[in-house]
């Protein structure tokens, strides 16, 4: 079957693209809109043109298979061209996505009707792109200036609500798209033809002092990508110069972009995103059925795993050891709720059915009826064996059991527990609700089914899973132990926190090292060097600078002293006393101090995180290096724009 055919209802014709999975605008379908053009400018019956899509989406972005390779006419600026050169008006009807160059052929279309559900993007910088067809020219033509640069800089699609608020598209279907489209057609047929938008004026325009604000913005929070400045530049340039300029300048910076470093890094991890929890061990296994999902703990952690799990469409119970706690758990997970409603992410409707799937419990027997409870209470070997215990007295059989751990062996905690064949680590990072990450521990005797249901439970929840194996810290916080150890080998030979969390921020990270220690609290991790200390070399070196500050109650952020001194406001402040003690450390072991440049910062950075990453997989702890940059990325901040630890050893 072609990828796209021509039919006709009466005097109204329809193009109707048909590229599964997401309409790509590959060659094929590229030569079959101008094939199509082509016949209807030849049929005088055809008054309106409906381009619309089959299957899930409307044409949700390029044929990435197509990087690299050879260019073949017609090029997608050119098939724009010529839809909106087609004398008869060719209305784009969408649903699902439409997205990249998807969004700029319905941008070189004459009107624009989409379901209410549908989201409209050029995403083009998440891949380190900017538009190559036109989207710099022609969206700011059709809406306000400042939301076209927020559209094409930030990379997030809009809502078809906020689309028609905008004028980025003329209506919003209700009822069958085909049918609303038909509709819309017949009250247009008789206009004259919309004037294309290349040739129409922007809707206003920044003069040179707002222009350089916003580009500075832009810049800023770009934090060393680059593709969002040079589109936000393409914008201006579209606008205060010729539209052919601006469309020949757009498309010579896309292809400059395409074969860029940022743009590998960033097509790198996003194909990793999408690979990395695809492995042999769930080949034919089912997933166990997911409705009620039991959590342990209503702390801050489990707070959001039920918040998380109720968003999902679970019902959700969190066991507490008294009616007091379980209304602290209740109140926060209200308070994620109360976030997302405010944000406009959920309806009160929804916001009240979320909160009424809530149920808080002392009693373990009132999980008799989940099928998955994550345990999320305090890093304790013996607190862990005493959860398991009770789960394992009052779940059903195949209930699936998942440690939150962050650290713990969790094989010996499932080898306390009946059936530890269904026993699996979780590891959450914080906020629970919102960060993609999520690690899939195998345990040694984890089976397929229980493998399957946390990978299930992992989509549902739109989280990015990354299967790994048991070992201290498991992928990501094993690699910040090992570059946390090198900064703090840096402390003692010359640098100061600020100095490397300057240099770690300077490089793409939202923040550095020690500020993201004191963010978490320092406790976290003085609680597992005393943990490790029985089991350490005596002839390591041992850098106890955190200890000190945990010993003097300087616990981070929360109690506005740690590695920083904070203000009533929150910020941080280089703390004079920290940098004597750091100082005071080096003396009293007879350390010579120097200076640390940037370069040299990151440069034992990324090699302390590389080397670990190495022994992970020569331990078969991750099973690609693309799952050791995802954890990285998604967890630790590491900028997608360099795509990884791992990947830029390959550069």
């Amino acid at each position: 079957m072609s990828t796209v055919n021509l039919t006709t209802e009466n005097d109204i014709a329809f193009i109707t693209i048909n590229n599964p999975p997401i309409n790509a605008t590959s060659h094929s379908v590229r030569q079959g809109i101008v094939d199509a053009l082509d016949e209807i400018e030849g049929d005088s019956s055809i008054k309106v043109v409906i381009l619309i899509c089959a299957g899930k989406t409307f044409i949700a972005g390029a044929d990435v298979s197509e990087f690299g390779q050879p260019p073949k006419d017609p090029i997608l600026p050119d098939v724009i061209k010529r839809l909106e050169s087609t004398t008869k008006p060719v209305i784009a009807a969408i649903h699902g996505h439409a997205l990249g160059g998807g969004l700029e052929i319905a941008l070189g279309c004459h009107y624009r009707i989409a379901e209410s559900g549908a989201k409209l993007g050029l995403p083009e910088v998440n891949l380190g792109l900017i538009p190559g067809a036109g989207g710099t020219v022609r969206l700011p033509r059709l809406v306000p200036v400042r939301d076209a640069i927020a559209m094409i800089t930030g990379g997030k699609p809009v809502s078809a609500d906020k689309a028609n608020a905008i004028g980025l598209i003329d209506a919003i279907a209700h009822g069958p798209l085909r049918d609303a489209a038909l509709d819309f057609a017949r009250t247009i047929i008789n206009r004259p033809r919309p004037l294309e938008l290349r040739r129409c004026p922007p809707v206003d325009a920044p003069d040179d002092h707002q222009w350089d604000e916003i580009i500075a913005g832009v810049g800023k929070k770009a934090r060393g990508q680059i593709a969002p400045v040079i589109a936000a530049q393409a914008i201006r340039i579209g606008i205060e110069q010729d539209t052919a300029v601006g469309l020949v300048h757009e498309r010579e910076k896309f292809v400059e972009l395409r074969d860029s470093d940022q743009s590998k890094a960033l097509r790198h991890i996003f194909f990793a995103e999408r690979s990395v929890a695809k492995f042999p061990e769930l080949d034919g296994a089912a997933p166990n059925p997911i409705n009620e999902v039991g959590v342990i703990g209503g702390g801050i952690m489990g707070a959001g795993i039920a918040t998380a799990s109720l968003l999902a469409g679970f019902k959700a119970t969190i066991i507490e050891r008294n009616e007091d706690a379980c209304t602290h758990g209740r109140a926060t997970v209200e308070k994620h709720l109360s976030g997302s409603l405010k944000r406009g992410l959920i309806t009160q409707d929804r916001f009240d059915n979320l909160l009424a799937s809530l149920s808080t419990s002392t009693d373990y027997a009132d999980l008799g009826t989940a099928d998955l409870v994550v345990e999320a209470v305090f890093e304790d070997m013996a607190v862990k064996h005493d959860v398991f215990g009770k789960l394992s007295k009052h779940c059903k059989p195949d209930a699936v059991l998942a440690s939150n751990t962050s650290y713990l062996d969790i094989n010996e905690i499932a080898a306390k527990c009946t059936n530890p064949q269904r026993v699996i680590g979780l590891h959450f990072f914080s906020p629970a609700h919102i960060m993609k990450l999520l690690e899939v521990v195998r345990t040694d005797r984890a089976n397929a089914a229980s493998l399957a249901t946390a990978f299930a439970f992992a989509r549902k929840l739109g989280k990015i899973a990354v299967p790994c194996g048991v070992c201290d810290g498991f992928i990501g916080n094993r690699i910040m132990s090992a570059y946390r150890k090198h900064c703090e080998y840096m402390l003692e030979d010359g640098a100061l926190p600020h100095q490397i969390d300057d240099a770690m921020v300077e490089f793409g990270f939202p923040m550095g090292l020690f500020a993201m220690q004191d963010m978490a609290g320092l406790e976290i991790s003085w609680a597992t060097r005393k943990r490790l200390a029985p089991f350490r070399d005596p002839a390591e070196r041992y850098v106890a600078l955190g200890d000190y500050l945990c010993e003097m109650d300087r616990l981070g952020k929360k109690n506005g002293l740690g590695w920083y001194r904070y203000d009533e406001n929150g910020k941080a402040h280089p703390d004079p006393d920290v940098d004597a003690l750091v100082i005071a450390e080096s003396d009293k072991k007879g350390i010579t101090r120097r200076n640390f440049d940037t370069k040299e910062i990151m440069s034992i950075i990324l090699d302390a995180m590389r080397s670990e990453g190495d022994k992970i997989l020569a331990e078969g702890i991750a099973m690609s290096p693309d799952a050791i940059d995802v954890v990285m990325v998604n967890g630790y901040g590491f900028p997608r724009h360099e795509g990884g630890p791992m990947f830029m050893t390959q550069k």
